[in-house]
């Protein structure tokens, strides 16, 4: 025959365990939900979708902006993806971006040490303490078997009240007393070079930072000993333990890995974007890593084009809202719907696992009359 048929019929392309096309559905399933709420409201769909996309890519300084957004979701995705990666739901990375750029920003506002020492300090800085504030509910994991959604959760609310005060205690502007002082451009991630580069001022180091937070994410988990570690403890606590594995280290361990990314992600938004904290903030970008790390399957490469993705949406639905009559939440809701039913893969799985059956049965029927057409036909060429 021609056309290879493999044993089970199939054509060698499986539909419904595609990380690629599951996350595809989602997307388009999420746009298509977006497209039904702007009809609702009694506007163009394609309009508010070209608006959208344009927002966040018509020019350079666009795109610029859209990575500069991107790379503090690529943070945040990192850090909750190492944890579904390793079994455990970090839902804490707010808490831990905000202890992490507190950490950083306290450095920034009261050092006089030179440029190249401070940015490595910085990193050294909010790594700290976006790990202390994961070690905690590693422990809790790890000793007490509290479930590491309530504790991060927790978390959350703890570093948002030590925001709170020590922001209004001890780096609070003269004149606005919500927010800290602005740190000046030299003690910050930001450079001219990018700057003039991009046309953009809010693109930063931590687009670099980034780069390596994904290289260090694909080298730990499939390149280590520690990595198989990690991934058997969280796959089968059991099996782990019967192997010789300490799962009680390495939740922990897990657990301070992913704050540590997360802590990073606070450094490049507070002293590379935003220059500043303000209180009574809790940051969406850490939620919104959750959306980034599912929708990017824990793969960093994945994990990376969802962050660019949403980083569009982001800045695009501003510039949609602006040109059109459809709110910004359109973008909010479309994203809503994008997580929903990345969640619940198993569904689109089932879906395409359907079309995929309907595909292997023509494979094969076809295959059956190829092979008595050359049984009919000896001079036929066949195999």
């Amino acid at each position: 025959m021609n056309k290879k048929i493999k044993k089970n019929g199939s054509t060698g392309f499986d539909l419904a365990n595609n990380n690629f096309v599951i996350s595809l559905s989602a997307v388009l399933l999420g746009l298509i939900a977006g497209a039904i709420f702007i009809l609702i409201l009694g506007n163009k769909p394609f309009t508010a979708f070209f608006y959208l996309f344009r927002g966040g890519l018509m020019n350079f300084e666009r795109f610029a902006n859209t990575l500069a957004t991107a790379t503090i979701l690529l943070f945040t995705g990192l850090s909750v993806g190492f944890g579904f990666k390793t079994g455990l739901f970090n839902i804490g990375a707010s808490g831990q971006m905000l202890i992490g750029g507190l950490c950083a920003t306290a450095v920034a506002l009261n050092s006089n040490m030179p440029r190249p020492i401070l940015l490595l300090v910085l990193i050294i800085v909010a790594i700290i303490g976006g790990a202390i504030w994961g070690l905690i509910p590693g422990l809790f994991k790890a000793l007490f078997n509290v479930h590491e959604v309530v504790s991060t959760i927790m978390m959350n609310w703890i570093a948002y009240w030590v925001v709170y005060y020590s922001v209004g205690a001890y780096l609070k502007a003269e004149t606005i007393e919500t927010e800290s002082r602005s740190i000046p451009e030299v003690c910050t991630l930001r450079a001219p070079w990018l700057t003039n580069l991009f046309n953009s001022e809010y693109i930063n180091y931590g687009i670099f930072l980034g780069i390596l937070g994904m290289v260090f994410f694909k080298l730990v988990l499939d390149k280590t000993t520690l990595g198989y570690e990690l991934k058997a403890a969280g796959y089968n606590k059991s099996a782990a333990e019967y192997a010789g594995i300490k799962v009680n280290r390495n939740i922990v361990i897990s657990m301070m890995i992913s704050g540590a990314l997360a802590g990073l992600g606070g450094l490049t938004y507070f002293v590379g974007y935003s220059l500043n904290m303000q209180i009574g903030v809790l940051p969406s970008q850490g939620f919104d890593g959750i959306a980034v790390a599912l929708l990017g399957t824990g793969n960093a490469i994945g994990i990376a084009l969802s962050s660019i993705f949403f980083g569009v949406l982001h800045v695009g639905k501003g510039f949609m809202s602006a040109n059109t009559t459809v709110p910004p939440e359109i973008a909010d809701t479309i994203i809503a719907v994008i997580i929903y039913f990345t969640a619940t893969s198993l569904l689109l799985k089932m879906f395409w696992s359907k079309i995929s059956g309907k595909n292997k049965k023509k494979a094969v029927a076809n295959a059956n009359a190829e092979i008595n057409v050359t049984e009919t036909n000896p001079t036929k060429e066949g195999n």
